[in-house]
């Protein structure tokens, strides 16, 4: 390669670097580079389901009294523990936390290559395997709760797990980004096709929790039974207009939770379903949930669909 060619390439990375695409500290002094942008982050960080993101499941570390409680991030469905995680486990890393990340809801004898999707078997399924990572962290870190941050149907198993399986003791700061309280309309399509050939919406093939994420199923019905927002859990909830999968958005917006959309912080903040998981716009206002005695002013700035800042 030429020095031209040389320099052009320098210019390239600078200019990625400037935009975010190859990440940045989180903040000065910040170990681990934070991405902020879900699509390109997912892909360079690898799609093995047994690799960790960077700064996540080191089961040596010990919480300290400045973050007492560990956080357990929760993936969305199709993604797994170190795609979904790209920024937040090194930013919460960066930030002093214990960050923990499994990877749940992959049928038995899926083949290899095939097994880096997970969210797939029933999501009451998988909140017994929520509920067996907790407790391994738990008694790991000598903590007596954790913070979950839960992204899409990261932000349903959870609740499984606290209204119905002993979570409510575990879990202190419920942090759900682009949630879905009530279900979302986009699932109701699997619902009808189940029902067209006859098959039981919470057994569908492939994916069982496909159909269990429409409004009227029996799964999210019997989620909305009695009280919601289960005491003693603090529940936070980041969603966005430009949500193209949770329909209609407001679906993540649930009376006695804390509620922030996210354009009223940023309107320039256009994130979809899946960069709103990676928008620095999104991670200040988690940071600031999980440790509002080091509450930061949230920033505003242009952040696109899937790529980021």
């Amino acid at each position: 390669m030429g020095t031209t060619g040389r320099r052009a390439l320098a210019v390239l990375a600078a200019a990625l670097l400037a935009t975010g695409l190859m990440g940045a500290p989180a903040r000065a002094g910040g170990d681990l580079p934070v991405p902020y942008t879900f699509l390109i982050s997912a892909v360079l960080g690898g799609t093995r389901v047994d690799a960790d993101p960077p700064g996540a499941n080191e089961w040596s570390c010990r919480p300290t009294a400045e973050h007492p409680r560990p956080v357990v991030l929760v993936h969305g469905l199709l993604g797994n523990k170190n795609t979904n995680w790209q920024t937040y486990a090194p930013l919460l890393k960066n930030n002093g936390y214990c960050v923990y990340s499994l990877t749940y809801g992959v049928p038995a004898g899926t083949p290899v290559g095939l097994d880096q999707f997970g969210g797939l078997t029933r999501m009451q399924d998988s909140a017994v395997q929520l509920k067996e990572f907790v407790h391994r962290v738990l008694r790991s870190t000598g903590a007596r709760q954790v913070d979950i941050v839960g992204h899409s149907e990261g932000t349903v198993v959870p609740q499984y797990y606290v209204k119905f399986l002993g979570g409510a003791r575990d879990v202190k700061n419920y942090v759900a980004i682009a949630p879905l309280w009530h279900g979302t309309r986009l699932a109701n399509t699997a619902t009808v096709v189940a029902k067209l050939f006859g098959l039981d919406p919470d057994s569908f093939p492939v994916c069982a929790s496909c159909a269990q994420f429409a409004p009227g199923s029996p799964f999210m019905t019997k989620m909305r039974t009695g009280r919601i927002a289960v005491r003693g859990v603090d529940y936070t909830n980041i969603v966005t207009k430009y949500d193209e999968l949770v329909s209609p958005y407001t679906s993540g917006i649930q009376r006695g939770m804390h509620n922030y959309v996210l354009q009223d912080s940023c309107a320039e903040d256009y994130s979809e379903h899946f960069e709103v998981v990676a928008s620095p716009v999104a991670a200040q206002i988690v940071l600031n949930t999980l440790d509002p005695a080091e509450k930061k002013p949230v920033p505003c700035r242009l952040v696109l669909p899937f790529v980021g800042p």
